[in-house]
């Protein structure tokens, strides 16, 4: 669905981001990181704006640890994008729209 943003995990991560036809945002998070819950509704906004374009995902690390070390996320909220099943961008920490997406448009474009 267009616009809108799930849950993956440690068991459908090759799946859903690896294999996917279109680029995936992946929000690494937790319920208890501020800035993480600060993130969200910026991740929301995008998905709205962005639809078939760019898929996003978010991954509770808490409860998928594995997925979270393979991609040696260490602090907490990673946004990771995946093009083609490889990484193309990784970006730490809470950032306002504007400077994510000015982030993100050069490895989307690519």
């Amino acid at each position: 669905m267009a616009g809108t943003i799930t849950e993956v995990t440690d068991n459908n991560f090759q799946a859903e981001v690896i294999e996917s036809d279109v680029p995936v945002l992946v929000d690494f998070w937790a319920p208890w990181c501020g800035p993480c819950r600060m993130v969200a509704p910026v991740l929301e906004e995008i998905a709205g704006e962005k639809g078939d374009a760019l898929k996003i995902v978010k991954l509770n690390v808490d409860d998928n640890q594995q997925t979270a070390m393979n991609f040696e996320v260490l602090s907490i909220p990673t946004l990771i994008l995946f093009k083609n099943g490889a990484v193309a961008k990784k970006v730490v920490g809470a950032y306002p729209k504007r400077k994510l997406e000015a982030e993100l448009e050069p490895a989307l474009a690519a």
